[in-house]
C-alpha cells in the first residue's frame, strides 16, 4: 500500500492587510516545531501574506501556489450570508481552483509521501468534505482554527482517511480559539 499524507494547516492569526499578529507568529512557531520531524516531499502555501508569513517559520517554507489560496470552493444556492462580500469573479473562479487543488493533492502517490499545505479555512473544509464524501455544500460549517492541523491519508487500496481534523495539541489553550467567530468558541 502506498499513501499520500496531506497535512493542511490554516495560517496563523492575522489582521487583514497587515499580516500575522504576535499571536499568529507564536502559533506559526509552535506549528513549525510540531512539524519539524516530518519528511515533507513538498511544502506549498497560499500566496496571501498571512499564509506566506506562517510558512516562513517552517524548516522549508515551500512555494506559493494560487491553487491553495483563499477562495470560495463551492457556492450553494441560495448563497448564505457568510459568503457575502466576495466578488462575482472570485465566486466564479473558486470552484475551478478547488478542483485543481483536489486533483493535485487528493489522490494516492506512487510512493509514500508527506505534503504540507499552509492555506485558509475554506480550503481545509473543502478537503475534509471531499475526504468524507459529503455533498459539496457541506464544507460550510467546518471551521479550522489558526495554525490547527488537519491530516488526510490517500491510499491506493481504500477511501481517503481523515486522520486528524483541527488538531491544536501543539498550541497552549490561550492560542486555540483564534479564527473562530465568538459564537463558536467553547469555554
Amino acid at each position: 500500500m502506498t499513501a499520500r499524507y496531506v497535512y493542511l494547516a490554516r495560517h496563523g492569526d492575522a489582521v487583514e492587510g497587515e499580516g500575522l499578529t504576535d499571536t499568529g507568529r507564536e502559533q506559526a512557531r509552535l506549528l513549525a516545531r510540531r512539524l519539524a520531524g516530518v519528511p515533507f516531499a513538498t511544502v506549498s502555501h497560499s500566496p496571501l501574506q498571512r499564509a506566506a508569513e506562517t510558512a516562513v517559520f517552517l524548516k522549508d517554507p515551500g512555494v506559493p501556489s494560487e491553487v491553495v489560496g483563499d477562495y470560495v470552493p463551492y457556492v450553494p444556492q441560495p448563497m448564505p450570508p457568510t459568503l457575502e462580500g466576495w466578488t462575482e469573479e472570485e465566486l466564479e473562479s473558486g470552484p475551478r481552483l478547488a478542483a485543481q487543488a483536489l486533483a493535485r493533492y487528493a489522490r494516492p502517490a506512487a510512493t509514500e509521501t508527506h505534503e504540507l499545505v499552509v492555506t485558509h479555512a475554506f480550503l481545509v473544509a473543502w478537503f475534509v468534505r471531499d475526504a468524507l464524501g459529503a455533498p459539496p455544500e457541506r464544507w460550510i460549517g467546518l471551521n479550522a482554527a489558526n495554525c490547527a492541523l488537519t491530516v488526510i491519508r490517500y491510499s491506493t487500496d481504500r477511501p481517503p482517511a481523515l486522520l486528524v481534523f483541527n488538531d491544536m495539541a501543539h498550541l497552549p489553550p490561550e492560542l486555540h480559539w483564534t479564527g473562530f467567530p465568538p459564537h463558536l468558541r467553547l469555554p
